[in-house]
């Protein structure tokens, strides 16, 4: 277990789980899964497969949402929009409706059941954080009096269901391969190197996430340059840059992961609503304004080209890798951002509420965990 010490669940939260680009918390993994745990994977699936779960629109269901955000301590300022005073609640009553099955309802016991003894881990940017602090509600609010500790140190952050030993780890990696600090030359976006995987191979589940940053200029821009192929550069094209580096991350899982061990997953491109041309609204410049979502199943605009590279790489891997694919479902739910009901007060059409959107994130990854897909 790594070295940090164990607090409480809501004491680690406050003071613990920092900002974006902050350190997070650490813990080693445990490869050993008892026979019993083992035994839990292979369970009967609660619903027929759905090979087109990402395939559906989104339907009003008076049933939703999944939990009352108020019952859930510790949600991220950035996400509580409840608590920020957002005053319209209809975007939380919308439930993806697959065209050819029903995705299960959450059920925090069965899910922390089946993963007994084991670790998640989600590994990626603030997306990540916001799909983590979803699952976190999801479970807490189904299971409000098990018990739930926190270890840490400077790397990761990590949330222990003690009665079930299941524990839910948030690796922060903005582009998942290194970033070195090189004498001489400076902060290097390494797109070859990938050293933290030493650290991710061994936990049960892990479910990647990268994109957001690639972009990023400017003083937030956390590299000074970029080195490929042992050229160091000033800069290079952000979109082959992305490819490259997930690339390199792709080539890792062939050569590292044991995928009968481990659950490989890819979480897909998270779209952002900053142009209402996207979504047959021009002039419109921001998710300020949007209360429902898109109806239908098709987005008036073209997925991203992340999108189309992140379906590129994963088709190179020959081991088994399941692409949890939200781009077009997220898509549709312009909606679902915080806008400015957020701690900050600032526009952001790039994450989404909690409770909201992530939670359906969370129904998609329960469901192909519990089909084995």
């Amino acid at each position: 277990m790594g070295s940090g010490k164990q607090r409480s669940y809501s004491e680690l939260i406050n003071v613990g789980i920092i900002v974006i680009c902050s350190c997070l918390f650490v813990v080693n993994s445990d490869s050993d899964a008892d026979a019993d745990a083992g035994a839990k994977w292979r369970r009967p699936p609660v619903e027929r497969s759905c090979a087109n779960a990402y395939e559906g629109r989104w339907v009003y269901d008076e049933s939703y949402p999944l939990y009352d955000s108020s019952a859930c301590p510790n949600i991220r300022k950035e996400f509580d929009c409840n608590e920020y005073g957002r005053p319209d609640h209809l975007y939380l009553k919308y439930r993806w409706q697959p065209d050819n099955c029903d995705l299960p309802r959450f059920d925090a016991k069965d899910f922390l059941w089946r993963l007994s003894g084991k670790k998640i881990m989600f590994i990626g940017d603030s997306v990540s954080l916001n799909q983590m602090q979803s699952l976190l509600c999801l479970l807490q609010t189904g299971l409000p009096n098990t018990n739930i500790i926190g270890q840490s140190n400077d790397t990761i952050t990590t949330v222990i269901f003690e009665d079930y030993d299941v524990s839910v780890i948030l690796f922060h990696s903005l582009y998942l391969v290194d970033i070195q600090v090189v004498e001489n030359v400076g902060r290097v976006l390494k797109l070859n190197s990938l050293k933290d995987g030493n650290i991710w191979k061994n936990i049960d589940v892990l479910v990647f996430n990268t994109w957001l940053w690639w972009y990023r200029r400017g003083p937030k821009q956390p590299w000074d340059y970029v080195e490929f192929d042992n050229k160091i550069l000033k800069d290079m094209d952000r979109m082959d840059a992305f490819r490259q580096g997930l690339t390199t991350w792709a080539k890792w899982v062939d050569s590292d992961v044991d995928t009968t061990k481990t659950r490989v997953i890819f979480q897909g491109v998270s779209p952002s609503h900053y142009n209402g041309t996207e979504w047959d609204e021009p002039g419109v410049t921001n998710c300020a304004n949007e209360k429902q979502p898109i109806v239908g199943s098709k987005y008036p605009g073209s997925l991203p080209e992340a999108a189309l590279v992140v379906k590129d790489v994963l088709r190179t891997i020959k081991k088994p890798v399941h692409l949890l694919d939200i781009t077009t479902l997220s898509q549709l739910r312009k909606d679902a951002h915080p806008s400015s009901f957020n701690g900050f007060k600032a526009m952001d059409c790039t994450h989404w509420c909690v409770a909201g959107l992530p939670d359906t994130w969370n129904q998609l990854l329960y469901t192909a965990l519990v089909n084995n897909s």
